[in-house]
């Protein structure tokens, strides 16, 4: 491929990744310490809350939603680019994704594993999950179909098992490269195990190719399936500000922004941490900057749409909402919004920020910030100016616990996506 070297052998390459399974620069263990206690304070905090009750969370009328559920939303989001982009290039023969996508496709199992656990703590009382989902039971009760929060269940159950599948496909061959480098231990039990009798027969190779291509094909329309019903959830409601047809399309380009700012960041940790300069080179960065650049003008763009539609209708309260937004509370996050979704990605217009690592790593957490914020704009404003006067509450702000639970999110992604890396190879190493 263009983008790495034609001279680096197939045994130098299955080397070099094998190595990194072994020996992770030292700032590997530094991360996974920080995540786990990231997690130790989430775990705190759901302790609490379940042994206090929902209250400690001010999770009441009328911000019955608050982080929870925007932070639900922005992991969705999030795992949408992985796959997604990762099917797509597939399909498109676009070779300089070969290094990249194992470890976006991993993104985007973990991102839903943790969107998961949001449901399950907003619900209060986790062992009553299993109302979401749809089965018969003895007692003649079935979940409303007709409810949008079912049929996110269903889209994302849907997706994870999708994108397991997919994921651990495209690794056969790498499992069966691991298992035969291997000394005894547990690691060679796993990969024998898990590369399920992989030889690289004629054969094997002709059915993967058609597995992996007929996945990739399927997932496509899942991946931006799965968003739009996740915007169903806002768009069928009466709220103000909510009741928008081009919501779908909003939130599929905003899914599509998050997690390619996602990737950056998680590239240039890969890169240094585990010593991947030969494989994740500067000339794939620069291509995964300019998506994510051209990816950014586009959400801008809805974003400018959605305004405009507000502002130039006859909908007197989302006028109001929009206007609440701008000048109101959350003035300084929704002003925060726009300068990190709109104006810091103006830097990655610059072909000398495109390989620059310190400044796009800045950039890229900056951009998820903004991302999240916009999913807190979408949430938190509607509720606290409703339709209805006397449901106006501008002054209950998220507490202690819900930013806790937000904080340990991140580390329980952090904690998933470094150990699957220092387990699995995160470099494609048949394809590279």
């Amino acid at each position: 491929m263009k983008d790495i070297n034609e001279d680096i052998a197939w045994a130098k390459i299955n080397k070099d990744v094998l190595k990194s399974l072994e020996s992770p620069r030292k700032l590997y263990w530094v991360i996974l310490a920080v995540a786990i206690a990231m997690i130790s304070v989430a775990v705190g905090c759901e302790v609490y809350q379940y042994n206090m009750g929902m209250g400690v969370s001010n999770l009441n009328n009328p911000h019955v939603w608050g982080l929870y559920i925007a932070t639900f939303i922005f992991w969705i989001g999030m795992s949408h680019s992985g796959t997604l982009l990762s099917a797509i290039m597939h399909l498109m023969h676009a070779d300089w994704r070969k290094p990249i996508y194992r470890f976006a496709e991993a993104m985007t199992t973990f991102s839903l594993m943790t969107a998961g656990l949001f449901v399950m703590v907003h619900l209060g009382r986790l062992w009553q999950f299993y109302y979401s989902l749809p089965y018969p039971n003895d007692r003649g009760l079935w979940p409303n179909f007709q409810s949008p929060l079912l049929w996110d269940a269903m889209a994302i159950f849907t997706y994870l098992s999708s994108s397991i599948l997919f994921l651990f496909v495209g690794m056969i061959p790498d499992l069966a490269i691991c298992r035969d480098n291997m000394h005894d231990g547990w690691r060679k039990k796993l990969y024998t195990v898990l590369s399920l009798g992989w030889e690289g027969t004629d054969r094997q190779w002709r059915n993967f190719r058609i597995t992996y291509l007929t996945i990739a094909c399927f997932l496509i329309p899942l991946a931006v399936s799965v968003h739009s019903i996740v915007a169903s959830d806002f768009a069928m409601s009466q709220q103000p500000g909510w009741h928008v047809t081009s919501f779908p399309p909003y939130f599929v380009a905003g899914a599509l922004y998050s997690g390619c700012a996602a990737i950056i960041t998680l590239f240039i940790i890969l890169r240094y941490t585990f010593k991947f300069e030969e494989y994740m080179t500067l000339s794939i960065l620069k291509k995964t900057v300019r998506l994510t650049f051209a990816i950014a003008m586009i959400w801008t763009y809805l974003n400018a749409i959605e305004f405009a539609s507000v502002w130039y209708g006859h909908d007197i309260p989302s006028k109001e909402v929009l206007i609440q937004k701008a000048t109101g509370p959350y003035a300084p996050f929704w002003w925060g919004m726009i300068f990190c979704g709109s104006v810091v990605p103006l830097i990655l217009a610059f072909k000398r920020f495109q390989t620059n690592i310190p400044v796009l790593l800045v950039t890229s957490l900056l951009l998820n910030l903004g991302m999240w914020l916009e999913r807190w704009m979408i949430v938190a404003p509607t509720f606290s100016h409703g339709y209805y006067p006397w449901t106006w509450d501008h002054d209950q702000w998220p507490s202690l616990v819900q930013w806790g639970m937000v904080f340990g999110s991140f580390g329980w992604f952090t904690l998933l996506f470094m150990v699957f890396c220092k387990v699995f190879p995160s470099v494609c190493m048949y394809e590279v």
